[in-house]
């Protein structure tokens, strides 16, 4: 007797597989987002680094410092402003710099987990060449060649920002005919293209105000397409069909969707009690 074959899970680039076997699609922050969250980091570094200079500066005319000291402490606000402090905000904030809030954005590992403190070192540490150095010139050509506009520190840290301000879903009146009912709950409805489902949608929401010769041809023809991505196909007038497909994908994309919120919500979530795997002192 031959052990069944385990199924195969057509993960696309931009979905992260939960336990329970859901495809979230996760949305990465575009490439413009992303240089403008980055360059709003990175100005509100450089004003505080002017105000370190002008304290030292300050501190050094009225004598509380000595002149020598001034470069010494010059390069450690250099430091602390390009390494430790976007170290520690990414860190205490789960990836969410003030810039990343501007935008919408947070930092998290590849797999969609919570990014940690070894990720924002990396991040941080890679920066000071392709953000500071280079004035943000070899970020801009890594992250315009990378899918996920990740940038080098990105890539070695592996990271990416990911899009945390999801659109809100449509109200719709619309659900399962009750003849397709019980089709609804064996069907295998796989995920639609783009613009199939996005025709399908305004095929659904408009179909009661078309001229009805002209709303069966579109119904038919729609029916046809949809059809390459349902199985079993039902026994239904291309319509009714339509309706049922439309609501079947909405329902499971809204269900991803409130898991991609809770998965949300605890990454925000502060961390309490002691790593797994270590006992409780």
């Amino acid at each position: 007797m031959t052990a069944p074959h385990p199924a195969i899970v057509d993960i696309h680039q931009d979905e992260v597989l939960t336990g329970e076997a859901v495809a979230l699609d996760v949305q990465p922050i575009g490439f413009f987002l992303r240089a403008l969250g980055v360059l709003i980091d990175m100005l509100l570094g450089v004003l505080v680094l002017l105000l370190f200079l002008w304290a030292a500066g300050w501190l050094s005319s009225v004598g509380a410092i000595d002149d020598a000291v001034v470069p010494i402490i010059t390069i450690v606000m250099i430091v602390v402003v390009m390494v430790v402090i976007p170290t520690v905000v990414e860190t205490t904030t789960r990836g969410r710099s003030l810039g990343k809030l501007a935008v919408g954005g947070r930092i998290v590992r590849t797999d969609g987990g919570a990014a940690g403190f070894r990720h924002a070192f990396i991040r941080a540490l890679v920066g000071v060449f392709e953000l500071w150095f280079t004035l943000g010139a070899v970020a801009a050509l890594v992250g315009a060649f990378t899918p996920r506009s990740q940038r080098l520190g990105d890539l070695l840290a592996g990271t990416y920002s990911e899009r945390t301000r999801t659109p809100r879903l449509p109200d719709t009146s619309y659900g399962v005919p009750p003849a397709l009912a019980d089709w609804a709950r064996i069907a295998d409805v796989a995920r639609l293209p783009e613009r199939l489902a996005r025709r399908l949608a305004q095929f659904a929401q408009s179909a009661r105000s078309m001229e009805p010769s002209a709303r069966a041809r579109v119904a038919a023809s729609l029916a046809r397409e949809a059809a390459a991505h349902v199985s079993p196909v039902p026994a239904a007038d291309p319509e009714t069909f339509l309706i049922a497909v439309v609501a079947v994908r909405r329902e499971r994309e809204l269900r991803a969707l409130r898991l991609e919120t809770a998965r949300a919500d605890a990454l925000a979530a502060p961390v309490s009690g002691p790593p797994r795997g270590f006992p409780a002192r």
